[in-house]
């Protein structure tokens, strides 16, 4: 796309889109939560007693009887219809990394040929979807495809539009989790049955303990013009080509840089509608990449802050449309430049306060801090592999280990101080643990307060690193539900936690003290788990090897990584906890195999019609030019001269036809391997001939490709460079 051809674009765009940053007329603290059915409209809405009967449903587990359902049913429609809401959906996570929604309105038959808006308690506890097309991985047979949809009373309702949104869980006929969040709310519960355990030998006053998570969400925005002057990102979220802009992040002057002045309409127009739905936005940046950008919230109870991230991304792709532009949240939309990752903060609270925090006024606040620490360590090193089939991806294989995220090898950062109580412990016999809180950091400059710095560092290679109070699991994806990491945390800590408990009830049950039993096992679970802490730069050659050599999970083929849930130590941890049974597992691992199979599929095609359909022509009617050009040179000078002043042209010429030659022949040999590949009915192997043999030669092809965008002239191109893609005017 030529450069006037370009602005004529972001010309109309401005037309269609102009700036408007219209000034507050209220604070966010009176608008928040605007359209949610909080706490605050259920005590206004809903009978005293009625109240009372949900806060137990929400907060103790308690069960809603349908004679309570109706009524707050009812209290619900008439807070809605206030708002102007016609239809009802109950709004689920089907495996498919969206969200999915049926419409139905309020309309029924009065009796009398007319008709009335009624909703109730049955319809907002039970839906029948039929959703019969979403993957189920062999659950759901033709004949016994019927799905149930069941309200979450923990996340509350909310409005969008004309339509009021119930979230609620997706189970087959048969009883088994068809989506994300029920089994993130059984994994949640198992990490808050054990948790509690292990917690009460410090603190016998403790009831709950709570998983939490703040996510970081990061996305690129690109004009919507040239978004849809490429196919391949209209068709798969990612360039399949293009070659690198000669300025993008090299000079960091875009990180944390002045927002542009449309980007910050669209983040203030999106974090209005974002606080009317109860999720709590906190932070908006300029990222690493040009173009690309960060919005984080306040940490919230974890099944709730992965509803709230769901509805954010549904959000972000709207109002960005709004603007004139594309929100993109796949990891890797351009080469050679950041990807985006969605950092997952995870801590556990307990009803009496935050159990990773950190050191504390007694040595029983200390050993209970140290405690959880290693038994979090515990579960990462014990499922290491797990944890990481839990976030990778067709997409997300493209940022990591690419020296902008994490490495797809699991280990844990502490920081020299923690590390350093750790090793401490293990090895000598005093009781005593001492941890500094934070300390003053003096600076000779004069107006500078002194600063507070944190007891631990940042090591931007770890995966799953402790920054304080809590763990940053850095390796989810953009545009992963981050459900699928925390289900496989939760889950794994739920299990180390139980294990830990037993292990102390054996050793008091044969008579030692509890303390004294605490600290012994904590010094034996330091030693075990060693291999997973790791403070070195992640990107490091030496770190893969060494890695190897610890026994952590290396492999880097995301078909064969998959496998690990269904490894005898995963099946076993999630069976005990209660959360997957095998069957389950066996059907999402063939869901995984098969979207994998179906995203690379799709850019290959997508790839072979842009190579042999745009590319290549268009590089052969400019060699045709070049050609032309030398024939007229020999008509008007002597051979030799002509050959002179003609040898460049005479050498892109040859390029021309060695790029557009490799091309065409290989692009004939990827259709080829993704027949063959098609062929295997085995749905593992399937997706393993892909990555082996179709997805390299997508990225070989491409270097050619690439090339020639160098070549051919510019007026020429088919396709939106990243120079016009990456920078927003």
């Amino acid at each position: 796309m030529s450069s006037a051809l370009r602005f004529q674009v972001v010309g109309e765009a401005f037309k269609k889109h102009p700036v408007e940053v219209k000034a507050p007329t209220e604070r966010p603290s009176e608008f928040f939560g605007k359209y949610v059915f909080s706490r605050q409209k259920m005590a206004q809405y809903l009978p005293e007693d009625v109240y009372t009967k949900m806060i137990a449903v929400m907060d103790g587990g308690a069960t809603l009887d349908l004679a309570t359902a109706d009524v707050v049913a009812e209290s619900m429609k008439r807070w809605a219809m206030d708002l102007g809401v016609t239809h009802i959906t109950h709004w689920f996570q089907p495996l498919t990394e969206g969200t999915a929604e049926k419409h139905d309105g309020f309309v029924v038959h009065d009796g009398h040929g007319g008709m009335i808006e009624e909703f109730t308690g049955k319809q907002l506890v039970q839906q029948e979807p039929d959703a019969s097309s979403f993957p189920s991985g062999g659950i759901r047979s033709t004949f016994e495809a019927r799905g149930y949809s069941a309200w979450d009373p923990a996340s509350p309702v909310f409005v969008i539009g004309d339509t009021l949104m119930i979230p609620t869980i997706f189970i087959a006929y048969t009883g088994e989790a068809l989506d994300y969040k029920a089994p993130l709310k059984k994994a949640l519960h198992a990490v808050d049955k054990a948790a509690t355990a292990v917690a009460q030998l410090f603190y016998p006053d403790v009831k709950k303990v709570v998983s939490n998570l703040g996510w970081e969400q990061e996305y690129f925005l690109v004009d919507e013009g040239l978004y849809a002057a490429r196919p391949d990102l209209l068709m798969t979220g990612r360039t399949l080509m293009g070659h690198d802009s000669a300025k993008n992040q090299q000079m960091d002057d875009h990180y944390f840089g002045s927002i542009p002045e449309r980007v910050a309409a669209f983040m203030r127009d999106l974090e209005i509608q974002a606080l009317e739905l109860g999720i709590p936005c906190k932070t908006r940046h300029n990222e690493a990449a040009p173009n690309q950008f960060e919005l984080a919230p306040i940490y919230e109870e974890t099944n709730l802050a992965v509803d709230h991230n769901m509805l954010l991304m549904m959000l972000m792709k709207k109002v960005a449309r709004h603007h004139g532009f594309r929100c993109l949240l796949h990891e890797k939309p351009f080469a050679g430049i950041n990807g985006s990752g969605k950092h997952n903060n995870w801590s556990l609270t307990t009803d009496t306060g935050i159990l990773l925090h950190g050191p504390g006024r007694t040595q029983k606040d200390n050993l209970r801090f140290i405690t959880f620490i290693v038994e979090t360590l515990m579960a990462v090193w014990r499922h290491n592999g797990l944890l990481k089939a839990s976030i990778v991806s067709a997409s997300n294989a493209h940022r990591l280990g690419g020296y902008e995220a994490p490495p797809a090898i699991i280990s844990s950062f502490l920081g020299t101080q923690l590390s350093a109580v750790l090793d401490h412990l293990e090895k000598s016999t005093d009781d005593a643990i001492t941890l500094d809180s934070k300390h003053e950091l003096r600076l000779d400059i004069p107006q500078i307060p002194e600063l507070l710095i944190d007891n631990t560092d940042r090591n931007r290679t770890s995966p799953f690193a402790f920054t304080g109070n809590r763990f940053e699991f850095r390796a989810v994806g953009s545009e992963a539900n981050c459900a699928s990491a925390m289900i496989a945390l939760n889950s794994a800590v739920a299990e180390a936690l139980m294990d830990f408990r037993k292990r102390v009830d054996e050793l008091t049950a044969a008579g030692s003290d509890t303390m004294s039993a605490i600290l012994k096992l904590v010094r034996q679970d330091i030693a075990a788990c060693r291999a997973i802490r790791f403070d070195g730069n992640g990107y490091s050659q030496e770190w893969q090897q060494e890695a190897a050599r610890r026994g952590l999970d290396t492999e880097g083929s995301v078909p064969l990584v998959i496998d690990r849930y269904l490894d005898d130590e995963s099946v076993e941890m999630f069976a005990r906890t209660h959360v997957f049974e095998r069957k389950e597992l066996e059907a999402r691992n063939e869901i995984k195999w098969d979207t994998y199979t179906k995203k690379i599929q799709i850019e290959a095609r997508i790839f072979g019609d842009l190579c042999i359909n745009h590319i290549v022509p268009v590089a052969t009617r400019y060699q045709s030019q070049l050609i032309d050009s030398v024939h007229k040179m020999l008509d008007i000078f002597s051979a030799e001269k002509a050959r002179e002043l003609s040898a460049n042209n005479i050498s892109l010429i040859e390029q021309i036809a060695e790029h557009t030659s490799f091309i065409t022949s290989n692009v004939d040999k990827l259709i080829d391997a993704r027949r063959v590949a098609n062929r295997i009915e085995d749905v593992r192997q399937r997706a393993i001939a892909y990555h082996d043999t179709v997805a390299p030669l997508i990225e070989t092809i491409r270097k050619h490709v690439d090339k020639l965008e160098l070549i051919v002239d510019d007026e020429l191109w088919p396709l939106p460079k990243y120079r016009e893609l990456l920078f927003i005017r």
